[in-house]
């Protein structure tokens, strides 16, 4: 049985979470676009810091910029203060975290970063804490207490703080124009990587492409066909464009003893389903399933010469699905 208390405790935490997040939302003022012009503009890398939550909570950030298109790693304050401060250049940006603004671990960076003129961007809820008036630019977190109910834990805080990491991330994304082929070279593995495959990485060329003329015999155009074991083959003309192709399917429909004196052009299906090598392999795959004639396979085409071909299996060996 659920037990309402503990869902009306879940209620009023999220609650409590979603007035901090409002509350700072109808805070942002002219400092959130200054931040971005400097996080923007820099030569070097975006250095995170920060202790205890705070220093989670940064890592994250960290990790976002990195793979939205802004270099950027985390050092750890404490580390800094024993040799890690050498990481740090003049053409970095720091972004320093602590909701009260007095971590006194910090203090080594802050003064590091003044001394060598390293912009610091101060996320805090304390404009006139220590971090607070160190900052070039104030970043400020809500000071609308914790969802927690000795009002210790970070929770609203920390909340508020990834929030206002994924709002610079996804901001500086847009300026950039950062695109889905910018995001795939930053994750080649797993499912992701996978998915943001292109046709190009995954479609045989040269010659795996299973092709013959439109005057070639179809003695000649199965044996093509039967040698490249992809199901098909692709029919051109004089010009090199591509204008039909032969299934496995086309065969089984023929099924007459005279298809062998025939060319591939009078066998052939004209203007058959082709795709860019442009185009991501879960758009082939896509392509391939919803046409409702059970295609295994696309040519790929640019100013209608084939320079590829994708396979079904070849999206589905790869994870895209």
């Amino acid at each position: 049985m659920t037990d309402t208390k503990d869902i009306s405790s879940a209620k009023r935490t999220i609650e409590k979470e979603i007035e901090a997040l409002k509350m700072m939302e109808n805070e942002f003022d002219d400092n959130l676009t200054k931040a971005l012009d400097l996080l923007q503009n820099t030569k070097g890398r975006v250095i995170v810091t920060g202790m205890g939550k705070s220093g989670h909570i940064g890592r994250k950030i960290s990790a976002t910029f990195a793979s939205t298109g802004t270099p950027s790693f985390f050092v750890h304050p404490g580390e800094a203060s024993h040799g890690d401060l050498g990481m740090l250049t003049k053409d970095d940006v720091v972004i320093a975290i602590s909701n009260g603004g007095e971590s006194k671990e910090l203090s080594d960076i802050l003064v590091y970063s003044k001394r060598f003129g390293i912009p610091l961007i101060a996320i805090t809820k304390n404009p006139q804490s220590s971090l607070g008036k160190s900052g070039d630019i104030l970043l400020k977190l809500p000071d609308d207490g914790e969802a927690c109910p000795l009002g210790l834990a970070p929770t609203s805080s920390t909340t508020a703080t990834l929030v206002l990491g994924d709002v610079l991330a996804v901001a500086l994304m847009e300026r950039k124009g950062f695109s889905k082929t910018d995001y795939k070279q930053r994750h080649p593995g797993g499912k992701l990587g996978a998915i943001l495959q292109r046709v190009a990485d995954l479609m045989h060329t040269g010659e795996e492409i299973p092709l013959v003329n439109e005057d070639t015999s179809m003695h000649d155009a199965l044996l093509v066909m039967t040698s490249k074991m992809l199901g098909c083959v692709g029919i051109i003309n004089k010009d090199g464009i591509l204008t039909g192709i032969i299934t496995d399917g086309d065969l089984r429909r023929w099924l007459s003893a005279d298809i062998m004196n025939k060319k591939a052009s009078e066998v052939m299906t004209a203007n058959p389903k082709t795709i860019s090598p442009d185009v991501l392999a879960v758009e082939a795959l896509n392509a391939m399933n919803n046409t409702g004639k059970g295609i295994t396979q696309l040519f790929v085409v640019q100013d209608n010469k084939p320079i590829g071909i994708i396979h079904i299996h070849d999206c589905l060996r790869a994870g895209v699905a």
